[in-house]
C-alpha cells in the first residue's frame, strides 16, 4: 500500500510545472547554437593546419567555406518553410540528426573535393537553426521579452567561436591529428537531442508548464491572434517578398552577416598574415567572440529596457540598429597594427557592434509577421546573408591571395552602414503605414 501510494507521489511530482519554463527553452536554444557552432568552427579553427597537409592556397580554402555557404543559404528559405510546416519540435529533430552525422562524416575526408562535399551536407542541415529558433521564441516569449531571448540564443554562436579554437586544437593535440576533432564535435547534437525531445513542447500542450507562465504567453499573443483572423490564409513567399519590410529584414543580415562570417572564417588565417601562428593566436582568439557575446545581450537588453520605458517596438530595435552600424566601421584602425591584443580588442568593438545588430535583425520576423510566417521570413533573410557571403568569401581568397587582406576590411567596415540605412527606411511602423503583420 505505501510503495503504491509512494509510486503516485513521484508521478505527481515529476509533472510539477518548471518554473519560468520558457528560459529554460531559451537555455536549450543558446546549447543549440553554441554546438551548432562547434561543428562549424572546427574545420576553421583547423584551417592552418589543413593547408599546410594539403598544400591549399586562400582560394582553395574558400572553395570549402562557399560550399557550406552554398547548402547553408539556400537551405534556410527551404528550411524556414519547412519549420513552419512540420513544427519547430519536430523539425529541429531532423536537422539536428543530419548536420550532426555531416559532421562525424567529414573525418573521412581527403582532400578538397571530399571536404567540400561534406561541408555541404553540414551547411544543408545547420540552416534550420536561426529559423528555428526565431520561430520558438515567437511561440514562447511575449513581445517584451524576445529581445533577450533572441539574444540569449544567438549568444550560442559567439560562446560556440570562442570555445572552437580551445577544443579543437586541444584535440588536435591530444589525437595528433585533425580527424578525432570532427567525431567528437559531432556528437554532441546527439546528447543535445535527448534533451530537446524531453523538454520542447508548444506552450499550449506542454505538461510542465505552469498555469500562469500558459496565460501570460497566451494573453500576450492574443492581440496578434485577433490580427491573424482577419488576415486571411498563410501568405506564400510571393506574398512576403513584395513587402518592403521584408527586404528590409533582409538587408539587415545580408549586409552584416558576411563580416561575422568573415571573422570566424579568416581569424585564424589573418592572424598568420600578421605573424601570430595558431597557438599565440589562442592567447587572444576568445575576446571577439566574447565581446559579441555581451553585443548580443546589450542590444536585446537596452531595446527590451527602451520599450519598458514605453518606446515603441520598432524605434527601440531600430536604435540598437544605428548603435550596430556604427559600431562595425572601427574594424579598419585594424590595417595599421600587428599587436595581437590591438587586433583582438578592435575586433571585439566590431563583433560587439555586430552583435546588437544582429540581435535586432533576427527579432524583427517575430515582430512584423504571424507565426506561421515568422520561420519563413527568418530563413529568407538567412538565405540573402548567405549569398552575401558567398560573394565575400570569394572575393576574400581571391584579394587576400593577390593583394592582402587591408581592402577587406575597409570594405568590412562601410558595408554594414549601408544596412543600417536600409533597415531604416524600408522597415515602417505598422500602424502607420500600409505595411499590416503578415
Amino acid at each position: 500500500m505505501r510503495g503504491a501510494m509512494a509510486t503516485k507521489e513521484n508521478a505527481t511530482a515529476s509533472k510539477r510545472p518548471i518554473k519560468h519554463l520558457r528560459w529554460w527553452i531559451g537555455g536549450l536554444l543558446f546549447a543549440s547554437t553554441v554546438i551548432n557552432y562547434l561543428d562549424r568552427q572546427t574545420f576553421s579553427v583547423l584551417g592552418p593546419y589543413l593547408k599546410i597537409e594539403y598544400q591549399w592556397k586562400n582560394e582553395d580554402y574558400a572553395v570549402v567555406v562557399i560550399a557550406f555557404r552554398i547548402a547553408y543559404s539556400f537551405g534556410q528559405t527551404i528550411s524556414g518553410r519547412f519549420i513552419d510546416r512540420v513544427g519547430t519540435r519536430k523539425g529541429l529533430t531532423i536537422t539536428v540528426i543530419w548536420y550532426s552525422i555531416a559532421a562525424m562524416l567529414t573525418s573521412l575526408a581527403g582532400g578538397l573535393r571530399s571536404f567540400a562535399f561534406f561541408r555541404f551536407l553540414l551547411g544543408a542541415g545547420e540552416s534550420a537553426n536561426w529559423p528555428a529558433a526565431t520561430k520558438a521564441v515567437s511561440e514562447w516569449f511575449p513581445k517584451r521579452e524576445r529581445g533577450w531571448a533572441v539574444a540569449l540564443f544567438d549568444s550560442g554562436s559567439s560562446i560556440g567561436g570562442a570555445i572552437a579554437p580551445l577544443l579543437v586544437i586541444g584535440l588536435y593535440k591530444y589525437f595528433g591529428g585533425w580527424r578525432p576533432a570532427f567525431i567528437v564535435t559531432g556528437t554532441l547534437g546527439f546528447l543535445w537531442l535527448i534533451v530537446w525531445r524531453w523538454l520542447y513542447y508548444p506552450p499550449e500542450t506542454h505538461p510542465r508548464i505552469s498555469a500562469e507562465e500558459r496565460k501570460m504567453i497566451l494573453d500576450d499573443r492574443l492581440v496578434e491572434d485577433v490580427a491573424e483572423a482577419s488576415s486571411g490564409p498563410r501568405p506564400t513567399w510571393k506574398d512576403l517578398i513584395k513587402l518592403p519590410q521584408t527586404w528590409g529584414i533582409i538587408a539587415a543580415r545580408t549586409m552584416t552577416d558576411p563580416i561575422w562570417f568573415f571573422i570566424t572564417d579568416w581569424f585564424a588565417i589573418y592572424l598568420v598574415t600578421k605573424g601570430i601562428n595558431p597557438e599565440q593566436g589562442l592567447l587572444a582568439f576568445w575576446i571577439p567572440f566574447l565581446a559579441a557575446d555581451l553585443g548580443n545581450f546589450f542590444g536585446g537588453g537596452l531595446s527590451s529596457w527602451l520599450i519598458k520605458r514605453g518606446w515603441p517596438v520598432l524605434r527601440a530595435r531600430k536604435a540598437v540598429v544605428i548603435f550596430g552600424g556604427i559600431g562595425m566601421a572601427l574594424l579598419i584602425p585594424t590595417i595599421f597594427t600587428s599587436n595581437l591584443f590591438a587586433l583582438a580588442g578592435l575586433f571585439a568593438i566590431s563583433t560587439f557592434a555586430y552583435a546588437s545588430f544582429s540581435t535586432m535583425a533576427l527579432v524583427l520576423p517575430s515582430d512584423l509577421y504571424r507565426s506561421e510566417s515568422v520561420a519563413t521570413v527568418s530563413g529568407m533573410s538567412g538565405t540573402g546573408a548567405g549569398l552575401g557571403t558567398i560573394i565575400s568569401t570569394y572575393l576574400i581568397g581571391y584579394v587576400s591571395d593577390r593583394y592582402s587582406f587591408e581592402p577587406i576590411l575597409i570594405a568590412a567596415s562601410l558595408v554594414p552602414l549601408v544596412g543600417m540605412v536600409l533597415v531604416l527606411v524600408l522597415i515602417r511602423d505598422p500602424g502607420k503605414s500600409r505595411v499590416a503583420r503578415v
